[in-house]
């Protein structure tokens, strides 16, 4: 008898250990009134897409590390979610009133039918913009006070809520506030046409003031704390960069060594690679390894990589890419190779580019300026072939001087590819044996761009 029972006590020793573990969630759903073929679920490091059926409905199981905060997003809408291993969710919602209809039920159903009531308070508190920033420092206080007392009684109340998420909520709740009290002065300043205005000294606590980004959690779980940390991180790099950012140099990022959260290094990295790993900086390839040197996601690795390789061919002093046959708005076709023998700066555009537009009155004074030199200043538009009556008619209406060619296939163009350029407006500037002066040159409104031109005409034979 002694014997059964040990040998039945190994038996459920071994029959416990043989248990699968779980280590995912299952999120369904239906979605109405949307041409969405697919759910992103995301957070700072995980990613996965769902395919949505022709019915609306989707479902998949998710393979998640650790319990924590997402963001679900379906077409250009998305909801704040909370996941943990063994959920099973299922979701429905009308994209015609997204955050008003989102719905849960199933295991994991309590703490995100709050996530969605919490954006509804908010949302109900802040919607009037205008008013709201206005308010003056006591009075914005108090309503975002009024707020988070709302969204704490309502998260105090779940009936069988997860522990983890209603410790991290309380926390992420005053993260909220603390959001909120970081960027009044930039809003007060816009919405109540205070140009200048600056908090007084007592309305930012020193809770915010004293605040050292080393809470991972936080950075995860947070938007509010997410979105301090970036700009509290980001700033001093701006400052030191100062107005030529294509002069940086890898000791104004020294700061981002000392980031201790691996996600916001990898954010800061990707926000500031974007624009200074630029074939129009000498220090572009420092720069790269630099970043590539501080960056822990494999991801972001391969991004600046990508980048890089596409841009080192983009140096001074490199044979320009060519376009060939681009319609020419006066008539006729026009090739890069035609201009040959003469400077050439390109502006690269579109008539549905609000910043390429506003820059429109500067190029024209900088083509007067040097109507008489040995400079052809080209204009070339990406619209796509469907907006190609709007192309012709912007010409004429507003009076554009200079080449205007429209791109042979829009941002596909070769042109378009071989310069790396994914925003607009572009500014090129090619000298007149067809290389490259600048891959990223300044644009017209500034004034580093008569300075450039001055100096490379002036070297002329």
């Amino acid at each position: 008898m002694k014997r059964l029972i040990i040998a039945l006590f190994a038996l459920a020793i071994f029959a416990c250990e043989q248990e699968p573990k779980i280590d995912y969630a299952v999120l369904s759903g239906k979605v109405e009134n949307s041409k969405a073929k697919k759910a992103t679920l995301s957070s700072t490091d995980f990613k996965s897409e769902i395919e949505i059926k022709e019915d609306g409905t989707f479902s998949d199981t998710l393979r998640i590390s650790e319990n924590g905060f997402y963001s679900l997003s379906i077409g250009r809408e998305s909801t704040a979610m909370y996941l943990k291993k063994g959920d099973n969710i299922d979701l429905t919602v009308d994209a015609k009133e997204f955050d008003e209809t989102v719905t849960y039920s199933g295991e994991g159903s309590v703490e995100n039918n709050y996530l969605a009531k919490k954006y509804l308070n908010n949302e109900e508190t802040t919607k009037d913009v205008a008013s709201f920033y206005s308010l003056e420092e006591d009075a914005y206080k108090d309503a975002i006070g009024k707020m988070k007392a709302k969204n704490l009684e309502a998260l105090k109340a779940l009936e069988s809520a997860d522990a983890d998420f209603v410790a991290t909520e309380t926390e992420n709740l005053t993260y909220d506030e603390y959001g909120m009290i970081d960027r009044y002065g930039r809003y007060h300043a816009y919405y109540a046409k205070k140009p200048g205005y600056e908090v007084s000294e007592s309305f930012v606590p020193d809770a915010i003031k004293n605040m050292t980004f080393d809470n991972e959690k936080a950075y995860k779980s947070s938007d509010a704390y997410r979105s301090i940390a970036i700009g509290k991180s980001l700033n001093p790099i701006y400052e030191a960069i100062g107005d030529d950012h294509l002069a940086t140099t890898t000791e104004h990022l020294k700061s981002i060594a000392d980031i201790k959260i691996p996600a916001l290094k990898n954010d800061i990295i990707d926000n500031l690679a974007g624009f200074l790993v630029s074939p129009g900086n000498p220090n572009m390839e420092s720069l790269h390894n630099f970043f590539v040197s501080n960056a822990t996601s494999e991801d972001t690795k391969k991004s600046l990589t990508e980048k890089f390789e596409k841009n080192k061919n983009l140096m001074k002093g490199k044979p320009s890419p060519q376009f060939n046959n681009y319609e020419n708005h006066k008539g006729g076709e026009m090739s890069l190779a035609d201009l040959k023998g003469k400077y050439v700066y390109v502006d690269v555009w579109a008539t549905w580019c609000g910043p390429c537009i506003r820059e429109i009155p500067s190029l024209k004074e900088v083509e007067k300026k040097f109507h008489n030199e040995n400079i052809e200043f080209v204009s070339t538009s990406i619209d796509e072939v469907k907006d190609h009556d709007k192309w012709i008619d912007m010409v004429k209406d507003k009076d554009l001087g200079g080449v205007q060619l429209m791109a042979d296939n829009a941002w596909k163009s070769k042109f378009v590819r071989d310069y790396a350029i994914d925003g607009i407006p572009r500014f090129i500037l090619i000298d007149p044996n067809g290389n490259i002066v600048s891959a990223d040159a300044p644009r017209p409104s500034n004034p580093k761009l008569v300075e450039l031109l001055e100096e490379e005409l002036k070297m002329q034979p």
